[in-house]
């Protein structure tokens, strides 16, 4: 589907965005699919490793067949729109079609491009983080470049196995027939790959900087909050519990930090109060309030 298609389709449903919040999606979204089919023309094909999902589904047949990947990553796909523009929203499965439309067209146009390198493990290292900068950006900004996800969403429903257990038996089961067509060492690399892959879009999503929240229990709680303000920068703010065992008022420290911050902040606690009760967690994403960081000295 021509992309400039796609934009003003997608450009209908976001009529809430500004044009400039638009803009920025649509940019980021083609870029990522644009990395991804990089990704994998110059870097994995040639060297006969595979991505997971419907992308090594459409790997498989286009070596078996002869036909050019790009045909079948698109039209393997299209049922997985449908699904996801009735079941999850046409925000999303627009923002898919523009993605998976680019990455197509990406991959048709690098097919007779020289490889970037024939050396197995740096072909699998690059490849596997050009590929997942890809999907990350584009699962970022709110669409998807392969429709196993949407599949397993579907079946989670009705099966006893969380989302990422369905992908990872649809993988294996990949993988698995990658060695029987191109060599157990082939299915090794494409393992290592799309490991390296799936950090990275992690990386990505979350960003270097990624955001924890952290609760503390202490009977200094002043002391560690002073502490907290002066030496990380980070707002605090007081909770009110209660000890369910013992029936004791007690103050509870709560703080947002980044995952960069979180051993400063271990060894505040441990210097201040020893016996302090600390729990640290991800925190998927964090907006408003005073979380910016403050100037220390």
């Amino acid at each position: 589907m021509n992309v400039s298609l796609n934009t003003a389709i997608v450009a209908n449903v976001h009529k809430g965005l500004t044009k400039g919040k638009l803009a920025k999606r649509i940019f980021f979204i083609i870029l990522g699919a644009i990395l991804m089919g990089v990704g994998i023309e110059e870097f994995l094909v040639p060297n006969k490793i595979l991505d997971g999902g419907i992308v090594g589904i459409s790997i498989i047949l286009s070596h078996l067949s002869g036909w050019k990947l790009g045909w079948f990553i698109f039209i393997l796909n299209i049922p997985f729109f449908y699904i996801s523009y009735k079941q999850i929203g046409k925000t999303f499965a627009l923002s898919t079609l523009l993605g998976i439309a680019v990455l197509s067209a990406t991959t048709l146009l690098l097919h007779d491009v020289p490889v970037f390198t024939e050396d197995l493990l740096l072909a699998t290292v690059f490849g596997g983080i050009v590929l997942g900068v890809g999907v990350g950006m584009v699962i970022r900004y709110g669409g998807s470049l392969d429709g196993t996800e949407i599949l397993a969403i579907l079946v989670n429903k009705r099966l006893p196995f969380s989302v990422g257990e369905i992908i990872m038996f649809f993988n294996i089961f990949i993988f698995a027939t990658a060695g029987f067509v191109f060599g157990w060492d082939r299915a090794m690399y494409s393992i290592l790959a799309y490991f390296i892959a799936f950090k990275t879009i992690d990386v990505v999503i979350s960003g270097l900087d990624e955001s924890k929240s952290a609760w503390i229990i202490s009977d200094k709680h002043k002391i560690i909050g002073e502490a907290i303000i002066a030496r990380l920068g980070r707002g605090v703010t007081y909770l009110n519990g209660e000890g369910a065992y013992t029936g004791d008022d007690k103050k509870v420290i709560f703080c947002v930090i980044t995952r960069l911050e979180e051993a400063k902040l271990k060894s505040i606690v441990e210097e201040i109060d020893p016996n302090a009760f600390l729990a640290v967690a991800d925190i998927a994403e964090v907006r408003g309030g005073r979380f910016k960081k403050k100037a220390i000295h």
